[in-house]
């Protein structure tokens, strides 16, 4: 087959258009599929480490990033009431450790990057899928609006409620972890003249904190002018009242939820116009990620808790790895999905096991197994 394979991505999402564009760069016949009728500046803020922008680097659309985000000249871990700064990492250091700087920006304008970089008629809107399966040596996809596609290989890159998922593992809906995400995003005008003390900051409550909830609160700005906040909460929510969709919330549960919590987390908390509430979902390693000619990536194959800033890093490499397996099987996808999986599977589930826990750069420690990871080059066992 090689590269007359037709490849169908089902899910335009940051890891399913990166592995569109690297797909479209070593000349396969790639489609990407996408639920959404268009493309819309939503969703949160993105937090690009070294393993994030090498890979950008490597497809061409850095530049443009860094263009539109910021790189944080400072990062600070404080502690919940007093303000104490528990660990403040060098951005400098890290640069020069890992040869690229670290990033942060609105997810919707990175989505807008890379969607940039795929020729128009590879992305098709509007295209929710419903079904999957065999017709003869190929896939059939069958979406919403009544339209079928065929193809000889389809990559889920559908996210936490993965159809494509469903097709390999049957229905089986993810763990909801207990806590929910306060999220909001507004100008930083609203704040008024006295704005956040550092480019990111990730308060952590302690066991003074009442009945001892582990609960943190993470602000920092998203573009290059520092014209625009983002806030994402870890809550403890026993009441969530189930499904995988967010829901309204108001400043005044937020306040009480986040009650002793430092000054400025208050400014921020009272600024904001609007307020969202997310359940926080994972999955168990799966066992496994693809079925013949049908591969999961990213959220699809292992959602995980948002405390490492890693889910869509993870979907990034693993698109990254997964088309230079392809590359190397180009004649049995089956078996470059399984080296896929053999050379993803463990790194993934740490990064899971480790957001599940929200201990990362709580105080310092060795963060180099995360942001010195290169997706392009780390050799394939």
């Amino acid at each position: 087959m090689g590269k007359t394979l037709r490849i169908a991505i089902v899910g335009g999402g940051l890891g399913g258009t990166t592995a569109g564009i690297m797909l479209q760069q070593a000349g396969y016949d790639a489609k990407v599929y996408e639920a959404a009728p268009a493309l819309e500046r939503i969703g949160a803020g993105i937090h690009l480490h070294s393993n994030v922008t090498r890979v950008m680097r490597a497809i061409g659309v850095d530049k443009k990033m860094f263009e539109i985000g910021l790189s944080p000249k400072s990062w600070l871990s404080r502690e919940w009431d007093t303000g104490r700064v528990l660990y403040e990492p060098s951005m400098k250091e890290w640069e020069q450790k890992y040869g690229i700087p670290h990033l942060i920006m609105h997810r919707g304008d990175m989505q807008a990057v890379l969607t940039s970089a795929l020729k128009p008629e590879l992305l098709k809107f509007g295209k929710r899928l419903v079904d999957l399966g065999n017709r003869g040596d190929s896939l059939e996809m069958i979406f919403a609006d009544g339209t079928r596609e065929e193809a000889d290989v389809v990559i889920g890159a559908d996210g936490v409620n993965s159809q494509v998922r469903e097709v390999l593992l049957g229905q089986e809906p993810p763990t909801y972890t207990g806590f929910v995400a306060y999220r909001a995003i507004f100008d930083a005008a609203l704040l008024g003249p006295e704005r956040v003390t550092a480019d990111t900051t990730k308060w952590w409550s302690d066991e003074r904190l009442a009945a001892k909830e582990d609960r943190h609160f993470i602000i920092y700005y998203l573009t290059a002018k520092r014209d625009e906040i983002y806030f994402v909460t870890g809550s403890p929510d026993p009441n969530w009242g189930g499904g995988t969709s967010p829901v309204s919330a108001t400043k005044k549960e937020m306040l009480e939820c986040y009650k002793g919590f430092h000054p400025e987390v208050q400014r921020v908390i009272n600024a904001c116009p609007k307020v969202s509430k997310w359940p926080l979902l994972e999955r168990d390693p799966l066992p496994l990620w693809s079925k013949g000619s049908i591969v999961l990536l990213g959220d699809a194959c292992h959602p995980m808790k948002p405390h490492m800033g890693q889910g869509a890093g993870m979907a990034i490499e693993d698109a990254a790895v997964l088309v230079r397996c392809l590359q190397l099987s180009e004649d049995d996808p089956a078996k470059a999905f399984e080296l896929y999986r053999r050379n993803r599977i463990e790194r993934t589930s740490e990064v899971q096991r480790v957001s599940h826990e929200n201990t990362w750069m709580h105080y310092p420690g060795d963060e180099s197994w995360v942001f010195g990871y290169d997706a392009m080059t780390v050799p394939l066992v």
